[in-house]
């Protein structure tokens, strides 16, 4: 993993993976983490995910080395501008998108099918890591 591509974005599939102990998440969290990579997860991609309690021991894990981001009005409008765009209503994956966009960072999914259709209404290349 290099340093161009350190940044990248959780998505609500992600944490529910980490929640699951899907080995995949977890050794992909460690390499970026060991790398320096700068996992972060958007505040409604948490919401999206988050219902407390002690079966959450993955998750939390996870998101110790996170970065949760807020969501401002400028990300907001983009996000909306982009689901416009794009035909569809997920507002959560269109934050996860414009926060990619913003940051330049990839986004780690499991369900990538809204994912790109969001992505092909931005002007760049959005890049997905499929668990």
């Amino acid at each position: 993993m290099s340093k161009i591509n350190s940044l990248v974005v959780y998505d609500a599939g992600a944490l529910l993976a980490a929640e699951r102990g899907d080995d995949r998440i977890r050794s992909f969290h460690r390499r970026c983490l060991l790398h320096g990579g700068s996992p972060c997860v958007p505040a409604p991609v948490l919401t999206q995910a988050w219902r407390g309690g002690g079966r959450q021991v993955g998750l939390s894990r996870l998101l110790k080395g996170c970065t949760v981001l807020p969501t401002d009005e400028d990300l907001a409008r983009r996000a909306g501008a982009l689901l416009g765009l794009s035909g569809t209503a997920d507002a959560v994956d269109a934050i996860v998108v414009a926060t990619a966009v913003k940051l330049e960072a990839m986004v780690v999914t499991s369900d990538p099918q809204d994912l790109y259709k969001i992505g092909d209404a931005t002007s760049v290349s959005l890049k997905l890591i499929v668990l």
